[in-house]
């Protein structure tokens, strides 16, 4: 593309942004025609939610329905929200209450939670999410602005600054992006909206309670004085003629629709609520005897906020803050001086980690006499928890180490578990200023989340025979594999009360124990692999051990508790490693897939008493010499004993109907609205099965290669069986599970290390 197209490309996005401004005339048929252009502050935020549609997420082993907007869809997911799908649906039905005026319009809403679990994620998530739905047909924001120069015979102008400007110049916009409808008289307003809501088709009608702004009213008191002077018939309509009052949309930003009050900003409550006087400017305006409020700032966090949206980020530095807050969802109003007062309409949000609640409770003792109580009461708090699914610490903690944004809908968990086990390369620039590619093995990156995910649950409410890695693959996937069977979540007794992801290991931590381990050279040598760059699973995992003790984020308890928990997660991340060495080393000696395929539609048809179509197009029975092969040489559960002649005794029998047959009924209930075929099963979908195309042993290794010698696996001689195994091997990790040379070389020799001991 040129230049030329690029521009282009820019000036189509502008023109699609915004639109002409338009009389009020014509807004009031837009709105007629689609009420939604009308909606309030809480109804437009719940609408840009819904809009963004919703998809069906496991956490916690359940599946849960997801508002797809938090997961930043407009920005590639750059902001996107992992985990805590509870907690925003929590939030979405606050929204839906206060939006239809169910009881809790005096609530502000609470989000607390320790460091790095999201919430600054969700201010930026909504900031960019309502910014983008701004910018759509169905998403515009609207405002007035007016124009009073030059009004009957006075040269009189309405400014910010201290000198009128003519032309284009003379039209300002209410600096607090007041409803349109609040022009209007109460009375007709209110008839107008009631006509707005027999149109929509809505559980949540439209309401606009508020008043014209004081700068508006300012417009509009000198408009209506000096035409009445003047004997104007139609007062409102020449008031709200095109020459004075237009109404224009707006694109949704901080500052504009959105307040945002940082940590860090200081002033008095007034000033940081609502703004300030410029004491300069009432000299120079035309006052009248009292104070003109075009000489008010208006950058205050719930002027900016007016409309839409005032988030105060970090409340605890706000505390002082948050008294002088009550009244704006009680009566949606503030001061800007004692005798001028603003009308708001915005949905409060706080933010703040858990140091908040104990400013809170400071006088808790007290009881009545607690002077925050109505504060605590018109707080509804939604509790922001570390994550428990291993797949979404990975992704995060993948984002945190690179410029990843794109958030990960798997269709299956096999394609999550891939995911979760890729390697990651990142390009490390050295002192030196050379830039070096260093590698986390595949495992890494699980081996980081797993650790961090097992220190967030809660040990005690683990049911008997599970530990912790188990409890946290239960969480992610919702079920454990126990042999043949499949155990569903529901099976377990899961507390519900438990202290799951409110304490453990901050993605922070593991980003940074990672980002040091790229930057220093492992004590390994290779004569032909650069195996000093590679990191592996275990160097993750002991240091993350090693400097719990050392952090100020850890108590020496918990510091204790957490290095405790790094067992399970190492012998977990072994298994993962060996089962990849024994899939590489009988890549050749898999079953392909068509044949279990076959064994499964000659076994239905065994059970149903049907016919199979042959390649042929002929019908014929199920073959007894090719389920008995199967079930011999493949799934390894029976020999010829098992069998009279090609038919199946009892055990045989019992395995078909209640490990095959039970598998596909299962399949076929699931599926019951359309029409079951055995050919549609995933033969991954039959537990038994699964375990014959993925699984393998090492007894199966020693059956096939007799020559073969674990113990020799580092340094095999030329020409052996080993040498040609361990060369097939790593051929074969990099091909399957995305390894390179190197880390297949040190994770093979792990695996082969421990082998060896009990190969004899």
């Amino acid at each position: 593309m040129t230049a030329e197209d690029f521009i282009g490309r820019a000036d189509d996005a502008l023109d699609a942004t915004y639109q002409e401004p338009m009389t009020l005339s014509e807004y009031v048929d837009a709105i007629l025609e689609d009420p939604g252009l009308a909606a309030h502050a809480s109804k437009y935020l719940l609408e840009a939610i819904e809009e963004a549609g919703t998809r069906t997420v496991i956490e916690e082993g359940e599946e849960k329905e997801r508002y797809q907007f938090f997961d930043d869809p407009h920005n590639d997911g750059e902001h996107a929200i992992l985990g805590n799908t509870e907690v925003l649906n929590d939030f979405v039905d606050d929204l839906r209450s206060i939006a239809a005026g169910r009881g809790k319009d005096e609530k502000i809403i609470w989000l607390e939670g320790p460091t790095a679990t999201g919430k600054s994620e969700l201010k930026r998530c909504l900031i960019n999410g309502l910014r983008e739905y701004s910018k759509t047909d169905a998403g515009r924001r609207y405002t007035v602005e007016w124009n009073v120069a030059g009004a009957g015979e006075t040269s009189t102008g309405i400014t910010y600054g201290d000198s009128p400007v003519e032309d284009e110049d003379d039209w300002y916009e209410s600096p607090v992006q007041a409803h349109p409808l609040s022009v209007f008289p109460d009375d007709v307003r209110d008839e107008l909206v009631a006509d707005l809501n027999e149109r929509l088709d809505d559980h949540v009608p439209v309401r606009v309670d508020g008043k014209l702004d004081p700068f508006s009213r300012e417009a509009y008191d000198f408009l209506e004085e000096l035409y009445r002077r003047e004997g104007s018939e139609d007062l409102f309509s020449t008031v709200t003629d095109p020459r004075h009052l237009r109404v224009k949309n707006y694109v949704v930003d901080v500052g504009d629709g959105i307040g945002v009050l940082h940590s860090e900003d200081e002033g008095s409550p007034k000033e940081r609520l609502v703004g300030s006087w410029m004491h300069g400017m009432l000299r120079e305006l035309d006052s009248r005897g009292r104070k003109n409020p075009q000489a008010f700032s208006y950058d205050g966090v719930l002027s900016q906020g007016n409309g839409l949206l005032t988030i105060v980020e970090d409340a605890a530095q706000h505390a002082d803050l948050l008294q002088k807050l009550l009244n704006v969802p009680d009566e949606g109003h503030v001061k800007l001086d004692k005798g001028i007062g603003m009308d708001i309409d915005t949905q409060l949000v706080i933010i703040s980690n858990p140091d908040l609640e104990a400013q809170l409770n400071q006088h808790a003792e007290r009881e009545g006499q607690d002077p925050l109580k109505a504060l605590k009461r018109r707080l509804d708090k939604h509790e922001f928890s570390y994550l428990t699914n291993l797949s979404l610490e990975a992704e995060l903690l993948r984002r945190e180490l690179t410029n990843e944004t794109s958030v990960w809908q798997a269709d299956s968990w096999e394609e999550l578990e891939e995911w979760i086990q890729e390697p990651l390369t990142v390009q490390v620039r050295d002192s030196s200023n050379e830039v070096t590619g260093k590698e986390l093995a595949p495992h890494a990156i699980e081996a980081a989340a797993l650790y961090a995910v097992a220190s967030r649950l809660d040990a005690g409410e683990i049911p008997a025979g599970l530990d912790l890695v188990d409890k946290a693959l239960l969480f992610d996937r919702g079920y454990l594999q126990e042999g043949d069977e499949r155990i569903d979540v529901d099976d377990y007794e899961l507390d519900t009360d438990a202290n799951d992801g409110e304490h453990g290991i901050p993605v922070t931590f593991t980003r940074d124990v990672i980002a040091d381990l790229l930057h220093d050279r492992q004590d390994r040598h290779h004569a032909d692999l650069d195996v000093e760059n590679v990191i592996m699973p275990r160097d993750v995992l002991n240091t993350m051990a090693e400097n719990l003790g050392g952090a100020p984020v850890f108590s020496p308890t918990e510091a204790s508790e957490f290095e405790e928990r790094v067992v399970p997660v190492k012998n977990h991340v072994f298994t993962e490693q060996e089962r990849d060495v024994l899939d590489a080393v009988m890549r050749d000696k898999r079953v392909d897939q068509a044949t279990v395929e076959e064994y499964i539609e000659h076994v239905y048809a065994w059970e149903a008493g049907e016919q199979i179509e042959n390649d042929r197009g002929e019908y014929e029975e199920p073959d007894p010499l090719k389920m008995k092969v199967f079930e011999i040489e493949h799934l390894g559960r029976f020999d010829d004993r098992n069998y009279e002649g090609n038919a199946p005794d009892e055990a045989v029998r019992h395995f078909r109907t209640e490990k095959i047959i039970t598998a596909l009924n299962r399949h076929a209930w699931q599926s019951r609205d359309h029409e079951f075929r055995v050919e549609d099963v995933n033969p991954k979908e039959i537990p038994v099965i699964e375990t014959v195309l993925e699984s393998h042993d090492w007894d199966a290794v020693k059956r096939t290669y007799e020559d073969f010698d674990p113990r020799q696996w580092d340094n095999p001689p030329s020409g052996t069986e080993t040498a040609d195994l361990k060369a097939k091997t790593v051929r074969n990790m990099q091909e399957l599970f995305g390894y390179s040379e190197a880390s297949a070389e040190l994770t093979s020799r792990y695996v082969m290390s421990q082998v060896s001991y009990k190969w004899d």
